[in-house]
């Protein structure tokens, strides 16, 4: 059995509720989310799951910058490849 994930709008919902933060900060979340998850033919094994979206929101609801937040969450925890990470990264800076 195979599950993909939530279309934008419920995985923002998801996000803003489960992570305390407001809905245009989920939103962008779930932007850098699509985005790394369409590197997944270019090196990635693995996308963004919507449980560590919901980990960044929560660190951005306790005070961590948002783009600090995001590379903690998103960047580390699914590559060590130093240009994947570089690559994640400048995705999280345009749209935050």
């Amino acid at each position: 059995m195979e599950f993909d994930y939530p279309n934008a709008e419920d995985e923002a919902a998801i996000v803003a509720k489960e992570g305390g933060i407001d809905a245009q900060t989920a939103q962008d979340l779930v932007k850098i989310g699509q985005k790394v998850r369409n590197l997944r033919g270019h090196g990635l094994e693995e996308g963004v799951s919507t449980r560590l979206l919901i980990y960044a929101a929560q660190m951005i609801a306790k005070g961590i910058s948002p783009i600090a937040a995001a590379e903690v969450a998103l960047c580390s925890p699914i590559t060590d490849d130093r240009e994947l990470q570089r690559s994640i990264r400048e995705i999280v800076t345009t749209i935050i």
